[in-house]
């Protein structure tokens, strides 16, 4: 605080200045467009003036999709910083910050519900927490969704965002590429359905495996999907990529994804999906 506006603090007869917290509007990184933050949060994080989808964590994701009374999964326990990594900072330091601002235990949640009074088990990926970055813990939590679903003989519904491999856990984080895929054979090998909807960004060993081996694939608009990042695959091929490479609409385009969805029909079509793909709705 300046030394005028201590000053003016102190003296008694002058009002207080009133100050706007930054938290009461959204700035729209696409059309820039500052919105009121309660229009936002009502719109389902998406932006009113460009239709820009925003990044919303797990509980958002389960509130908007599950009926009222869904159950979240306990998160598996897991071997923290197995190789004692460290770069600028330790990564127990970087473990604990990000549950410090998500106020989850790691990237991958699960959760047992009804969507539109359809079984279904839920996993959610947060690229608030360390970019949602596949390591041991959010590899387990998907194996252990994919588990849920086999009990309750239902449809394993998986939301992606990351941005690859947690480089913290070297060749153990790339060891859940295998693992997870392992998981959604055992779906299948039951009958069960497996659909991934794949929000922004989602990336690297996220994309090569899990991501893309579902029954259904539904992107968010304007979702960033791929596995290299563009400038990479420019300057290995020597070519300019086209515009709106990797973005959703260009995806489905080109036979990448099946359906390109937005946030506020996603619910209806997962029922509709739900229908044709797994048509007992018996609650377990």
């Amino acid at each position: 605080m300046s030394w005028f506006n201590r000053v003016r603090n102190k003296i008694p007869f002058l009002p207080k200045r009133e100050t706007t917290p930054e938290t009461l509007w959204h700035s729209c990184p696409d059309c820039g467009a500052m919105v009121f933050l309660k229009e936002y949060e009502e719109n389902d994080l998406v932006c009113p003036r460009c239709d820009r989808h925003g990044r919303i964590g797990a509980k958002t994701r389960f509130d908007l999709l599950l009926d009222p009374g869904y159950t979240i999964l306990p998160a598996p326990q897991v071997r923290e910083d197995p190789l004692k990594f460290r770069d600028t900072k330790r990564y127990t330091d970087r473990i604990k910050a990000a549950r410090t601002a998500t106020g989850e235990q790691d990237a991958l949640q699960n959760a047992k519900g009804m969507i539109a009074a359809r079984p279904a088990v839920v996993g959610v990926q947060d690229f608030a927490f360390m970019g949602g970055s596949l390591g041991m813990a959010a590899g387990e939590a998907f194996i252990a969704g994919a588990r849920a679903a086999l009990e309750r003989q239902a449809p394993y519904v998986a939301f992606t965002a990351a941005g690859g491999a947690r480089m913290q856990e070297g060749i153990l984080s790339l060891m859940q590429m295998p693992r997870t895929t392992v998981a959604i054979a055992q779906l299948k090998e039951a009958g069960l359905p497996y659909i991934v909807i794949l929000t922004d960004p989602t990336t690297g060993g996220v994309t090569a495996s899990y991501a893309m081996l579902g029954d259904i694939h539904i992107a968010e608009p304007g979702a960033l999907i791929g596995f290299a990042g563009q400038r990479v695959i420019e300057q290995t091929i020597r070519e300019t990529l086209p515009e709106g490479f990797q973005r959703s609409e260009y995806l489905l385009e080109h036979g990448m994804v099946d359906m390109v969805v937005h946030r506020r029909d996603l619910r209806e079509r997962l029922a509709l999906l739900l229908d044709y793909l797994n048509p007992v709705r018996e609650a377990a």
